[in-house]
């Protein structure tokens, strides 16, 4: 006679739901631009934790409780690769800060949701961009719950030291030291224009006779 197992199956947590990052060009250079940009502000942070697309599960044991912000940061979390961000595991600490690219496919409902859900599960500061309709909007929490910023025009994050700017034909994100926020593509041309530089200057000193320093 067989006996039932009294075995709790272990709950799995999804480290994916098989959409897309991003529904098209625009979004995705807009997450990676972030997500590349806020890497850059907290390189010399070994306790900040930055994301893009990754599962957040808030809540152990329910596996069904879970989002997946555009860019998240986590400050109080050492940098590491995870399969997804589990809270329970990580001292219970929240993302504190979220941002979110919107789509042609974004609808009203599901943005107030994901509100909802950021506001319910600590996140200190959420920011939402369409840069189809150049709109930046943020959200800075007060009184345990997540309040519109009046005026994003020019508003630089508490908790991040980067600041938005509104005034030109798109957002432009300037990180502590005022330097934007640059492409994955803009980078890669200004480092090819600095070994451009390198190499004619190197050859340069050869021509004079002088051997450049390695």
């Amino acid at each position: 006679m067989s006996i039932p197992s009294s075995t709790t199956p272990a709950i799995v947590y999804p480290e994916t739901d098989g959409e897309p990052m991003a529904e098209n060009t625009i979004q995705y250079r807009w997450i990676v631009t972030i997500k590349e940009g806020l890497e850059g502000v907290f390189e010399s942070r070994p306790d900040v934790f930055v994301a893009a697309d990754l599962f957040w599960y808030p809540v152990e044991g329910e596996s069904e409780i879970r989002a997946a912000p555009d860019v998240m940061v986590v400050l109080g979390r050492p940098k590491r690769d995870r399969p997804s961000y589990m809270q329970w595991e990580e001292g219970g600490v929240p993302p504190d800060v979220v941002f979110e690219i919107l789509s042609p496919s974004n609808r009203p409902t599901a943005m107030k949701d994901k509100l909802r859900f950021y506001e319910q599960y600590g996140v200190s500061e959420y920011y939402v961009y369409d840069p189809d309709k150049v709109e930046f909007k943020g959200f800075i929490r007060s009184d345990d719950a997540l309040r519109p910023i009046p005026n994003t025009s020019e508003w630089t994050s508490p908790l991040l030291d980067v600041r938005f700017d509104l005034s030109g034909p798109e957002l432009v994100i300037l990180d502590p030291k005022g330097e934007r926020f640059l492409t994955v593509q803009e980078i890669r041309m200004e480092r090819d224009q600095e070994r451009n530089r390198s190499e004619r200057l190197a050859a340069q000193l050869r021509a004079a006779g002088i051997e450049p320093a390695s």
